[in-house]
């Protein structure tokens, strides 16, 4: 079962990619080789979301490592826990595609009703209490924390990196990676899907063994919280320089200086109906010549579901710099949204019942 998957996905993904050029597994060369070797042997497929990030190969290795040392490795917190999360984020970003894969996996893993209604984004309809907290923590960032301390390393890190994914998947994926079918033949396909990605979701990898795909690094600001899981927090220092080096070559200091004045503006509003007319005014104090790349990485940080063909034909200029822009723009939102979630006042047991 497992060859045949690997073989499967290996032939799917290329078609899930849009705007950059896939690497098939075939012709990579390392480091991407090292790094879909891992992927497919721990995760059990080559999973789009990571494969995309390809052209360029230390954002690629930063990608799967903060993932897989959040998501994969077992923990004080469950997989099934972490895959509501991971679904839970998914549904605040508009992110369908990854609200497929790990609401599946969420169904594969958690028996009752409660699964599938987060796979179907209804959040507020989860009848058990502490699931129903956990979800709209995941979601909104609001509430006390409905987990012991001890989880929030894994929790928080799982929540900051579906931030990331959510926003490159928006971007370089189509919609779901189910193909289209009629609705009977769906809900077949999608039982499939939970049963595979649920017994996905029960392998065990060791913790820490993809820390050595990129080179150590100095503690990442604002993830303090991971600290008291090393491996945790060794993947987002690591993966989060990276991702700022990554920075440093693709996207003009004034772009990067203007996208972390609009983030860390707590009064600076995010695109309404007219994202165009909100894209040229936040853009308008750049000279001409970067604001194609500053419209791509505002309305990657802020709203990725609505980036276009038509933005990102105007300011690419070869598939490294496309992939380096839109992480970094990525990556500085989601650490800035993980990093809002701080532990509230409050009993974790306050939770009401549905209306």
């Amino acid at each position: 079962m497992g060859r045949l998957l690997r073989a499967a996905t290996r032939r799917i993904a290329p078609a899930h990619i849009r705007y950059v050029r896939p690497v098939p597994p075939e012709t990579a060369a390392e480091p991407v080789a090292r790094v879909y070797r891992q992927v497919e042997a721990d995760f059990g497929m080559l999973a789009p979301p990571v494969a995309l990030h390809a052209p360029a190969p230390p954002v690629l290795a930063a990608c799967w490592s903060i993932l897989r040392e959040t998501l994969l490795v077992p923990g004080r917190a469950s997989r099934a826990d972490k895959e509501a999360v991971a679904a839970a984020v998914s549904v605040a970003n508009r992110c369908p595609y990854c609200l497929d894969v790990h609401g599946a996996a969420l169904t594969g893993l958690l028996a009752g009703p409660d699964a599938a209604r987060i796979a179907a984004g209804g959040i507020d309809k989860v009848i058990d209490p502490r699931l129903r907290a956990l979800v709209r923590w995941a979601r909104t960032g609001e509430g006390p924390e409905p987990f012991p301390p001890a989880q929030r390393p894994e929790l928080a890190g799982v929540a900051l990196i579906f931030h990331y994914i959510n926003r490159m998947v928006n971007v370089f994926l189509r919609d779901s990676p189910l193909p289209a079918v009629p609705r009977p033949a769906e809900r077949v396909l999608r039982r499939t899907a939970a049963s595979v990605l649920g017994r996905l979701g029960r392998v065990q990898v060791a913790a820490g063994s993809s820390l050595d795909l990129l080179p150590d690094a100095g503690p990442l600001e604002g993830t303090a919280w991971a600290a008291t899981v090393p491996h945790i927090a060794q993947a987002l220092n690591r993966g989060g320089a990276a991702i700022a080096a990554a920075g440093e070559r693709s996207v003009p200091t004034r772009v990067r200086e203007l996208v972390e004045a609009r983030l860390d503006d707590p009064d600076f509003e995010g695109p309404g109906i007219s994202a165009r007319a909100w894209l040229d005014g936040t853009v308008r104090p750049l000279p001409p010549a970067d604001r194609p790349a500053a419209r791509v990485a505002m309305l990657t940080a802020y709203a990725s579901y609505r980036v276009t063909p038509e933005l990102v034909a105007q300011c690419r200029s070869d598939d490294a710099q496309l992939i380096e822009l839109t992480a970094w723009a990525a990556f500085a939102a989601a650490r800035r949204t993980a990093g809002r979630l701080e532990p509230h006042e409050g009993k974790r047991g306050d939770v009401s019942p549905p209306v």
